[in-house]
């Protein structure tokens, strides 16, 4: 006769994503690495006192999401639910909940858990927590699989959920939640926000050129490092970097490195 740890094991392992809770949901997974998303049925928690559910109204694309729907760094597990710039306005909210009300524009990024009991936590850096619990192809607290944004309905703790400004439509939001938070917080933390200042940017694709808009935003005097020429005229007519350089020019970024004097850029072969 079976234990009753392995009886649990059993029962959990042929309970089907669509009936482990009780709120149905439904959205779009990976069922192998071949790249390829189908509709998929499964649920999400009730809503508890420190939660907050919304219904998903956009959902950002992220390379992280190609890498994981392929399993391209050979950590996935399907079926897989991507998506970790999720948006929507709120539909429900626990009896503890203090921030946020029905109706309130919010978005849930990268992260929808933690211990929550060590010093990390206690300063709100869950993301250096060996074990935090990602949006999507993590075990939540509850030993269950977590689901991302391609779905319809989403529901995190408080603790996860951001605040959307009404003035800022969800779909131009959605990719400030990993893009956007990647390249502001080292901006931010290493004092490169400030007017008058000249910032280098190296890339652009997704984070680069988030990274432009935030610069020019703070008043800096934006130069655009590419290995492609081809990007320049996106870089300055569509956003607005001062200066492009391509760093494979040696010449370009010798002249760029000596006679700016405010950034530094060095080039290797």
């Amino acid at each position: 006769m079976a234990s009753t740890d392995e009886s649990v094991s059993l029962s959990e392992a042929v309970t089907s994503p669509e009936e482990k809770h009780p709120v149905k949901a439904f959205g779009w997974a990976a069922r192998d690495n071949s790249g390829n998303l189908s509709p998929f049925n499964f649920s999400r928690r009730s809503t508890g006192d420190e939660d907050v559910r919304f219904e998903v109204l956009y959902c950002g694309i992220c390379h992280t999401d190609l890498h994981n729907i392929k399993n391209e760094w050979g950590i996935s597990t399907y079926p897989l639910v991507p998506g970790h710039e999720i948006v929507g306005t709120v539909t429900e909210v626990g009896s503890k909940v203090e921030k946020f009300k029905v109706g309130d524009k919010v978005g849930v990024g990268c992260m929808v858990g933690a211990c929550h009991s060590c010093s990390n936590c206690s300063k709100n850096l869950e993301n250096y927590r060996p074990k935090f619990i990602l949006t999507y192809g993590s075990l939540y607290h509850d030993g269950t699989v977590t689901y991302g944004g391609y779905s319809d309905t989403m529901v995190a703790g408080e603790r996860y959920v951001v605040r959307i400004p009404e003035n800022m439509p969800l779909d131009k939001g959605a990719p400030l939640l990993c893009a956007g938070i990647t390249v502001y917080s080292p901006l931010q933390y290493y004092g490169l926000g400030e007017a008058g200042m000249h910032i280098g940017v190296v890339g652009l694709g997704g984070l680069g050129h988030v990274a432009i808009k935030f610069a020019k935003a703070f008043g800096c005097k934006v130069t655009m490092i590419s290995t492609s020429p081809a990007k320049k005229e996106e870089a300055i007519e569509h956003l607005w970097a001062d200066m492009f350089l391509v760093s494979r020019d040696d010449q370009e970024m010798q002249i760029a490195g000596t006679g700016c004097g405010h950034i530094r850029i060095s080039s290797k072969k």
